[in-house]
């Protein structure tokens, strides 16, 4: 898994905004209303492609060269960087809902004592897997 990858993308400029593709990676199809957003748009887009790659154990294709590409008109190539490791940290660190089932009379208590439910099932679930608070260097191990 590297840390670091760059891969051209193509910006193509119409009249209802910017569309972007990854010649490289289909299924990555980032759009934008402005340049600026576009490439904002294009790296955000590139690290969640990339990271779902690495989660599902796909390999990862190395970048074309620029030569090897040929624009149509109203498109334009720009190289997109993608520096994965504050990226993936923020994604292990990401929020997600979970359902739990409860006796009511435990919810009563809970709600009465103004429990803190999230807090309690992360401290808990950490105790019970005996991992400090940051999760990220147990998930990607």
């Amino acid at each position: 898994m590297k840390d670091f990858y760059t891969y051209p993308a193509l910006f193509h400029v119409a009249d209802d905004g910017i569309s972007i593709t990854f010649p490289d990676l289909p299924g990555c199809l980032p759009c934008a209303d402005n340049m600026e957003e576009a490439f904002c748009n294009a790296r955000e887009a590139l690290q969640l492609h990339l990271y779902g790659m690495e989660e599902d154990n796909e390999p990862i294709p190395g970048p074309s060269p620029i030569s090897a590409i040929h624009p149509e008109a109203n498109e334009t190539i720009a190289m997109i960087e993608a520096w994965m490791p504050p990226f993936r940290e923020r994604m292990a660190n990401k929020a997600v809902n979970k359902t739990v089932t409860i006796p009511r009379w435990l919810d009563t208590l809970a709600k009465r004592e103004n429990v803190n439910f999230s807090h309690i099932f992360q401290q808990s679930l950490k105790d019970y897997l005996g991992v400090a608070d940051n999760p990220s260097k147990h998930i990607l191990a």
